[in-house]
């Protein structure tokens, strides 16, 4: 088996949701032993969308690999595991609302007295200081905020918000990448750090370019190019993309609008900017004549980008996916066969069966207590008093 770069790194992990659930995914999948502290009544991200038992494909999604234990960080049973998780972690990340981890007594001044190497972070809505920091937020009202409804509005204006929780995704990766390099610090050079990670600040780095573009065109970024955008066929949409001069013939000579592709209002990047309009109606008047098939056979080879618009199940059935190894299934206790979309650097998922299971709320409770020397009594007799839940009166109070 393929040795893992976080082998031996240990995260405690106090976030719920997606974001600080995705970035310690990552570092589990490359190794690491994430311990995930949950409420009794589990991560609140294991209740986004349908349920089946006690997950969600997006708890699922974004907790593989990982191990649970659920407690009341209020009890002194669950304070004292966690102090000592706390002792021996290499990172602690957390995405409660600012200043309510600290009042729990796990903040990152608390642990850096038991921990003086640890790398912590925080994951926020937005950020841990400023005028919004104790705002409560989520992926949505995030799009709203940075611009990003505006930036993908319709064509009459209306701002959209993007139709899955992009904000969140985008900032467990940013998240990610941010613990990489402190990891690395804390191994080379035996240093800590605090890292202050939210959806605001990760909105603004994904839309980086828009913003400049904004800010470059007083306000009124132009399209990058054009043509560029999804056209109606006979049998479905297609979407193609013409930015070079060559390209932007090609494609109206083959579609056998020449009348386009000879328009002297037409010739020049910024001619066809200011005249898309003639560009979009040519464009919808003439594709809906022939199939998504049938116009790809003409376009692409003759290397005039164009693409069929997909769904899900075109993507999951797609001959290149399969072949080209892009997506796994996985059996998900208790949940079902599901897709697991491989990622970039990662081994597949089919080669790491074990690993891309998403523990239940509480299920590694007591190896976890073992591994931190309590003995056989004393871990019944945590249970029964009831501050950290056993695997088996969770099950329980599930069904």
């Amino acid at each position: 088996m393929i040795k893992g770069a976080y082998d031996g790194i240990t995260v405690l992990d106090f976030t719920q949701g997606v974001a600080g659930p995705h970035a310690t995914m990552l570092l589990a999948l490359h190794g690491a032993d994430v311990i995930k502290i949950e409420p009794p009544e589990g991560d609140w991200g294991r209740a986004l969308g349908e349920l089946k038992g006690d997950h969600c494909a997006h708890s699922v999604a974004f907790n593989r690999g990982k191990r649970s234990i659920a407690l009341d960080l209020k009890s002194s049973d669950g304070k004292a595991v966690v102090n000592k998780l706390m002792a021996k972690a290499n990172v602690v990340i957390e995405s409660f609302r600012p200043g309510v981890i600290s009042r729990l007594g796990f903040g990152y001044e608390d642990a850096k007295k038991v921990n003086p190497k640890v790398v912590y972070c925080s994951v926020s809505g937005f950020g841990q200081t400023g005028p919004y920091s104790k705002r409560p937020t989520v992926d949505g009202l995030i799009q709203a905020f940075s611009g990003m409804m505006v930036m993908n509005r319709l064509p009459d204006g209306t701002p959209w918000r993007q139709g899955m929780i992009a904000v969140d995704v985008t900032t467990g990766l940013y998240t990610f990448q941010a613990l990489a390099p402190a990891l690395m610090r804390q191994l080379r050079y035996g240093e800590g750090s605090y890292i202050d990670s939210s959806l605001m600040r990760s909105a603004a780095a994904y839309q980086g370019a828009k913003l400049m573009e904004y800010v470059f065109s007083n306000g009124t970024p132009p399209p990058l190019y054009m043509p560029a955008g999804s056209y109606k066929s006979k049998n479905g949409y297609i979407m193609v993309s013409a930015m070079r001069p060559h390209h932007f013939r090609l494609l109206f000579e083959l579609i056998g609008r020449q009348d386009i592709a000879d328009d002297p209002d037409l010739q020049s990047h910024n001619d066809r900017i200011k005249n898309a309009a003639k560009i979009i109606k040519a464009l919808q008047e003439t594709m809906p004549t022939k199939t998504t098939e049938e116009w790809i056979a003409i376009l692409q080879p003759k290397d005039v980008f164009c693409e069929r618009v997909n769904n899900y199940s075109d993507y999951l059935e797609h001959p290149h996916v399969k072949e080209s190894g892009a997506i796994d299934w996985i059996e998900q206790d208790g949940f079902g066969r599901m897709p697991v979309a491989n990622i970039p650097g990662l081994p597949p998922a089919s080669q790491h069966g074990a690993q891309q299971h998403a523990p239940h709320t509480g299920e590694n409770g007591p190896e976890i207590l073992e591994e931190l020397g309590y003995s056989a009594s004393e871990i019944d007799a945590i249970f029964t008093r009831g501050g950290v839940k056993s695997p088996e009166s969770l099950a329980k109070a599930a069904d």
